[in-house]
């Protein structure tokens, strides 16, 4: 273990354990934290920051589209809302507007909390069936 860099090694050990609900609640967080990032990038007029921040949550929009299983009908419905959101993003960091960001970062908070409870929904229903 590399005592130096411990909270990396965390969070490499949580990535690794995660299940894929959790990841995807990780994905989500990540993508406020560079919506985040970037609208105080915008800010502090430091166009740099704010580039490579959007771009990060960006990709991570792309990931979840990216896994989308398109055998579900929500998935059907979620990946055009993903695509605005995408779209949202270069344009936000065209125009160095923070409203936007605000914009989507709702838009992204609202998947995650959605998320969170079908996590919670999915362990109780786990626990009540004893597996």
């Amino acid at each position: 273990m590399n005592y130096k860099k411990p909270y990396q090694t965390y969070q490499q050990n949580s990535v690794q354990t995660a299940s894929p609900g959790e990841l995807t609640l990780m994905l989500y967080n990540g993508c406020i934290k560079f919506i985040r990032h970037a609208k105080r990038y915008i800010e502090e007029d430091d166009v740099k920051n704010k580039n490579i921040n959007i771009q990060k949550a960006q990709n991570i929009i792309n990931e979840l589209m990216v896994t989308l299983n398109p055998d579900y009908e929500i998935s059907k419905q979620m990946m055009p809302l993903y695509e605005y959101m995408s779209h949202q993003l270069v344009q936000a960091n065209l125009k160095n507007d923070t409203e936007i960001l605000e914009e989507v970062e709702g838009l992204v908070s609202e998947f995650r909390d959605t998320w969170k409870e079908v996590i919670k929904l999915n362990r109780q229903e786990r626990q009540a069936s004893g597996h």
